[in-house]
């Protein structure tokens, strides 16, 4: 019943971990929560690349104080919202905390939707250059379409998986190639060979598309309420920029926009929950391509003994 490891691109990125992994059959087993956004997740060692800053609290759907209460809940607010964080220093922080927990003879729940993170400890992984805050500053301004199309001419393979509208991979991408004078997919190559750092039973939570996006459109506007477009602004007043990767978070840099006078408050909140749905859309996509991954219905009853099932079953082959 349980799912191998993602068979995905491998992660490019700098590693603070050794990249070396044990043989496939000879690997630790973890049990991967995910699914799209909006769907309703509970977390135990979080996948999720904005709940780990602190204070940002409006935009990122954290776990609540009488939820961490119940459940011991790792890697969240632990860097702050000015500090570039990155999937390989993510990694490095999330391997001695899952090792731990194995250590114990307990079953890692790593929950989460941020996809390159749950790939980073289950898909190969090779070093890459580091992020290069000044390269990522001289990118700030130009449109992601158009750093799209510079991708497409240096590295058309990377171009054609990426969304023009994804920019932090794009800028990654151009990172890369600006860095190494090499495509991100030859680093990419050359890391098939790395086996990932562990295997992982996989469990989707999954609802209709429309209650979905009818979901995104509740919580878009309950993040508003909240006092997203506040927070916000207290981030730009503290010095905090669109180039900084805590602002490029769906929310954050709809808001950015905002304050930075490219558009009004109605249409930051049309951007925000129209980028949200694509994101939806894409997880959903990325989710199908994993093998043996099991998908359970969020609202469908007994849905958590049914992932409970799984999980146990897959642990006791």
């Amino acid at each position: 019943m349980g799912a191998g490891p993602a068979a995905t691109p491998a992660i490019s990125d700098r590693s603070s971990h050794d990249s070396e992994a044990p043989p496939a059959h000879r690997r630790p087993r973890i049990a991967i929560l995910t699914g799209p956004t909006a769907v309703g997740k509970t977390e135990i060692v979080s996948a999720d690349s904005m709940q780990v800053y602190r204070r940002m609290e409006a935009g990122t759907a954290k776990p609540t104080p009488e939820q961490r209460a119940a459940v011991t809940h790792h890697l969240i607010d632990f860097v702050d919202p000015a500090e570039p964080f990155t999937v390989a220093e993510y990694r490095a922080a999330a391997i001695p905390v899952i090792e731990g927990l194995l250590a114990q003879g307990k079953i890692p729940l790593v929950v989460g939707g941020t996809r390159l993170y749950l790939q980073s400890l289950t898909a190969p992984f090779v070093s890459g250059p580091p992020p290069d805050a000044s390269f990522r500053q001289q990118l700030a301004g130009t449109p992601s379409p158009e750093l799209h199309a510079q991708l497409q001419a240096v590295d058309p393979e990377t171009a054609s998986r990426l969304h023009p509208e994804d920019r932090k991979r794009i800028i990654r991408a151009l990172e890369v190639y600006q860095a190494s004078g090499e495509s991100i997919s030859a680093h990419q190559a050359r890391s098939q060979e790395v086996g990932g750092r562990f295997d992982a039973v996989w469990v989707a939570l999954i609802r209709d598309r429309e209650e979905i996006y009818a979901r995104i459109e509740r919580r878009v506007d309950e993040l508003i309420a909240a006092g997203l477009i506040e927070e916000v602004e207290g981030f730009l007043q503290e010095g905090l920029r669109e180039s900084d990767i805590s602002m490029q978070a769906h929310g954050y840099k709809e808001v950015m926009g905002c304050l930075l006078g490219r558009y009004d408050r109605d249409e930051a909140i049309r951007l925000l929950k129209r980028n949200t749905r694509h994101y939806a859309k894409y997880q959903l996509n990325w989710l199908r391509q994993i093998p043996g991954i099991h998908f359970v219905r969020a609202d469908a009853p007994g849905a958590a003994a049914t992932i409970a099932a799984y999980v146990r079953q897959a642990f006791e082959r």
